[in-house]
């Protein structure tokens, strides 16, 4: 091992023996994968289960590949893409400002609470009818029963870590003269950045819980449709292929979260 002038060597290894618990996390969580979907294959074969019910990971990569071939794949992923980060734009932005404003506003906070809490309650797919009536069919409905399920959940997540600063912290930036905008932008949104970060990772699944629940409602199109049709028709293959696709885009999304959550640490510890 190499000697840096900087660390000692008790800290050497204690950074080594950091890198070595990450590869095997790393290494467990693919092997635990395989595992499964080797298990899942033998299980199908054999009839162990029936296939027709679980369908397998082979008759999922097929139905991948006919997918692929036949030219609908990325249209319906696209479809359900777009809807998705459209609505995760609007839902963390919209929840982002609102949480800013009932942050800024103690009357206004203190009025918007119960409603806060009934609406985190409510399950937005009971707004389902409603949504159908006031958007018609199409992409609207889709995103905006997107935008409702992670709005509140936005909003509550950063209004909680506004809310959160460090109150001796505000109290000596008044000291200082201060006004509320200054310690606003200078102290509760800088320190406020781990529960943004926080909220973009809840909000991601979200997201993607809205859509394919709105394309479950209305749509033509999108991985929500394919899994409804595939139910439909008792094509068990094509809803275990959507399925699939579906969790390979949300850890994608998740992972771009995760980057950008490295990024601002990075960033900050500097």
């Amino acid at each position: 091992m190499k000697k840096h002038p900087e660390y000692s060597r008790e800290h050497l290894l204690y950074l080594r023996g950091l890198r070595r618990n990450s590869l095997f996390v790393h290494f467990a969580r693919i092997a635990f994968l395989l595992a499964f979907l080797l298990l899942w294959e033998l299980a199908a074969r054999f009839e162990w289960v029936n296939p027709f019910i679980t369908s397998s990971p082979s008759r999922v990569w097929a139905t991948l590949v006919s997918l692929y071939e036949n030219g609908t794949l990325f249209y319906h992923v696209g479809t359900t893409l777009w809807e998705t980060l459209l609505g995760f734009f609007i839902a963390v932005v919209l929840g982002y400002g609102i949480a800013l404003l009932l942050w800024w506003s103690e009357k206004l906070r203190k009025i918007a609470e119960p409603y806060l809490v009934v609406l985190n309650a409510l399950p937005k797919i009971a707004l389902g009818p409603l949504i159908i009536v006031w958007c018609g069919t199409g992409s609207k409905p889709i995103v905006l029963m997107t935008v409702l399920i992670g709005l509140i959940v936005a909003v509550l997540s950063m209004l909680n870590g506004f809310m959160a600063t460090d109150e001796n912290k505000i109290l000596l930036l008044r000291s200082m003269g201060a006004n509320k905008r200054q310690i606003l932008t200078k102290l509760v949104v800088p320190s406020s950045l781990p529960a943004f970060i926080s909220m973009l990772k809840v909000n991601v699944g979200m997201a993607w819980i809205g859509s394919v629940m709105g394309e479950y409602m209305v749509s033509k199109a999108g991985i929500g449709y394919l899994i409804v049709y595939g139910g439909q028709v008792f094509k068990l293959d094509l809803v275990m292929t959507a399925v699939f696709v579906l969790c390979m885009l949300a850890a994608g999304m998740y992972a771009i979260v995760a980057l950008v959550e490295k990024a601002v640490i990075r960033n900050s510890d500097r």
